[in-house]
């Protein structure tokens, strides 16, 4: 496995972030999918919530990873709202209901369950956040690399990691 620190400005746009960009740009290959794309264009199929952005589809992230079939795309761009007040604060920017389900830890847990489904073997997620829990050995992935982006300040850092499923 290898590890990268690199220091960079935040950036709301994290795939805009040069070294995460080239990260990315490392290990995307056929069927690729964001679930949060924002204003990202890096993914052949985009979603996000927010239908104020140019994607494919405006759906809860959830539901758009039920969308695919079993095993069947090759990368997955995940760069979810880090933490639960970003949750809440997406869903209220759009006047939606925030409750239990969208703040706690099965938000993200059944979100990767999803992407377990729907990679097939050899493909790859790369998950962007505050730790580096990625998705996990649970649903057949390990981990081939982390690239650790430091902000400064009282800034969070983002850590990225590259998984591959087995």
């Amino acid at each position: 496995m290898e590890i990268n620190r690199i220091w960079s400005m935040p950036n709301s746009q994290t795939f805009k972030i040069k070294p995460i960009y080239n990260l990315v740009v490392k290990y995307l290959m056929g069927v690729s999918i964001d679930p949060f794309a924002n204003e990202s264009k890096m993914a052949t199929i985009t979603n996000d919530l927010n239908k104020k952005y140019n994607t494919d589809y405006h759906l809860d992230a959830l539901q758009f990873l039920k969308m695919f079939e079993n095993a069947s795309v090759d990368t997955v761009l995940y760069d979810p709202p880090y933490s639960p007040r970003q949750v809440a604060e997406c869903y209220k920017q759009l006047d939606m209901t925030v409750n239990m389900q969208t703040t706690q830890s099965s938000y993200w847990s059944n979100q990767k369950r999803e992407i377990g489904r729907i990679v097939r073997k050899g493909g790859h997620v790369i998950t962007c956040s505050w730790n580096s829990g990625g998705i996990g050995k649970k649903y057949g992935f390990e981990i081939v690399e982390i690239l650790l982006i430091p902000h400064g300040g009282w800034h969070n850092d983002t850590i990225v990691v590259v998984e591959r499923k087995n």
